[in-house]
């Protein structure tokens, strides 16, 4: 620590415990350099930082004062103590092929430069949204386009988006049981909820037609806590649903990318006409939770409705942090972790 912050601090605590009080002469500066062994100019800068703040009032030919009014509690070395935090190491990245990843970095770093500086569209990087729409349509067979596509910084920002596009006076039906946060959001957000009760394959068919509301948030792959997979004609009565009250469905696709064996299960999104599904993942599961990056596919219809809601903020997520993604997708090695994650979850079944 510097010769003239110690000088700086020891005088400041003096100050603040009363030992120097309001109106008190300091000792000379020659007096200070001489009882602290250093400098004139140590000590000018000390007292000038004491002046800057507050504490001290020069007066020409005379010195330095005190001019605080108040005298505030002594400052305690425990004050002054850094109490660190504990790093726990639970091993739940022990999955992810770290080498991978940071190759990736390197290389959108080496030849992405200038443009990783360039503040990204508010809908999201043109990069990451073009990769997840090939992705999605190579993948999922799921045909998104990228202007539809919006990045957002994890699931809970994107439920608050949707309710800052289609409005807090809406009431929105989740399913019940559902995932908590799903539950935290709505309600931080203002929004009133109506549970719809699950059965064992999806929202019960009497819950959905009797019960009011104007959302539908749904959990179609494996629901948590209940496990449900709806199955299609499950997912029929939903679209239908939407279709027949013009209202919107949310689309909550965790996990979705986990789907064992064969082809994935069609998405809401994928099989609706009527452009009535607002369609909502992550890459928390699908490679880390410290991923805080999902994206939202909006209908045609309500893009406007996006702009005009939040089409003056930035996006969240962080330049760097979507091209590397959009890079890590690009060039295969997503697909390439989630077949060898699926393949270690077959084994382990």
């Amino acid at each position: 620590m510097k010769k003239y912050y110690e000088l700086y601090r020891e005088m400041k605590n003096k100050i603040l415990s009363g030992d120097y009080r309001c109106g008190e002469k300091l000792p000379s500066k020659r007096i200070m350099a001489d009882k602290w062994g250093c400098s004139l100019i140590t000590v000018q800068r000390a007292y000038d930082m004491l002046e800057d703040e507050g504490y001290l009032q020069a007066e020409e030919r005379r010195g330095y004062y005190v001019s605080m009014a108040d005298v505030m509690a002594p400052i305690t070395t425990q004050a002054n103590t850094l109490q660190y935090l504990p790093e726990p190491h639970d091993g739940s990245g022990q999955d992810f092929e770290y080498s991978v990843w940071f190759k990736t970095v390197r290389k959108v770093i080496s030849e992405r430069g200038e443009q990783l500086f360039l503040k990204a569209p508010n809908q999201g990087c043109a990069v990451l949204r073009n990769a997840i729409a090939d992705y999605l349509h190579r993948y999922r067979g799921m045909l998104a386009q990228p202007k539809n596509i919006i990045i957002g910084s994890g699931a809970e920002q994107l439920y608050e988006t949707v309710v800052q596009i289609l409005g807090r006076e809406r009431i929105y039906g989740i399913e019940d049981p559902s995932y908590a946060q799903i539950r935290s959001v709505y309600l931080g957000m203002g929004a009133q909820l109506c549970p719809l009760k699950m059965g064992a394959d999806g929202i019960e068919t009497q819950a959905l037609q009797n019960q009011k509301f104007d959302v539908l948030h749904v959990t179609p792959f494996h629901s948590y806590p209940s496990g449900v997979t709806t199955s299609i004609s499950k997912r029929c009565e939903y679209l239908k649903w939407a279709e027949q009250t013009e209202n919107y469905i949310v689309e909550d696709d965790f996990d979705s990318e986990f789907f064992i064996p064969g082809h994935p299960i069609e998405s809401l999104y994928a099989l609706d006409s009527a452009q009535r599904v607002i369609y909502v993942n992550t890459f928390s599961k699908s490679l880390s939770p410290s991923m805080r990056i999902g994206y939202m596919i909006l209908p045609d219809r309500l893009l406007a409705k996006y702009e005009e809601a939040l089409g003056h903020f930035s996006c969240s997520v962080p330049v760097m942090d979507q091209y590397i993604l959009a890079e890590f997708i690009a060039n295969g090695s997503f697909e390439r972790h989630l077949n060898r994650m699926r393949r270690k979850i077959i084994k382990k079944d």
